[in-house]
């Protein structure tokens, strides 16, 4: 099997690193190489921050060049956007639809760009885009986008759910469990 690559993106603080380590423990139980990256960015302060997960036969590196990624799992519009050029020609973006200003908005700078959505699929890209903090709050937390993310995310794989299930147990803690499992299944099911 040829090396596949995901993209996850967002915004410091919103469990980008939960959902590749979700990610990363499905793709090993299927018997996969698998190759995490660490988040890459300004985790703490607010920032943009990127984790790659790839997965195949056999994979060399963690790392994910522009026009390579078949999946860019986007936590907040504005980072689908940034990093459209990562995408494969034929690759799939699915997204949050929650805006989260950057500093130079903050600051008035700069004016959040309007219609990401319809210029994404303008450029061509396939735009799966859910408003997951509104499914992640009636879950019971809105800390649960990153799980109602990686539930939309199973759409596009033949991947039976009890399997992502048992990953996302393997990888929560128990007392989060039930709460995560609905965050899951909404975003799989909306």
């Amino acid at each position: 099997m040829e090396t596949k690559n995901i993209m996850i993106v967002g915004v410091g603080g919103q469990g980008s690193l939960l959902a590749s380590k979700m990610l990363g423990a499905l793709l090993l139980s299927k018997g996969y190489d698998v190759k995490v990256s660490e988040v890459h960015g300004m985790s703490q302060r607010g920032g943009s921050v990127v984790t790659y997960v790839r997965y195949g036969d056999k994979v060399y590196s963690p790392v994910i060049d522009r026009g390579e990624a078949d999946f860019i799992v986007s936590f907040e519009l504005l980072e689908a956007a940034r990093w459209l050029s990562y995408l494969k020609p034929d690759g799939q973006i699915v997204t949050n639809t929650q805006q989260i200003d950057p500093m130079p908005v903050i600051t008035g700078a700069a004016s959040y760009p309007e219609d990401l959505v319809e210029k994404m699929r303008a450029k061509g890209a396939k735009v799966d885009a859910l408003d997951c903090l509104k499914l992640a709050e009636e879950a019971g937390s809105s800390r649960a986008v990153n799980i109602v993310l990686m539930g939309r995310l199973s759409h596009y794989f033949d991947i039976p759910e009890e399997e992502w299930m048992a990953a996302l147990s393997a990888c929560v803690p128990p007392k989060f469990l039930e709460m995560n499992k609905k965050a899951f299944l909404l975003g799989k099911n909306a």
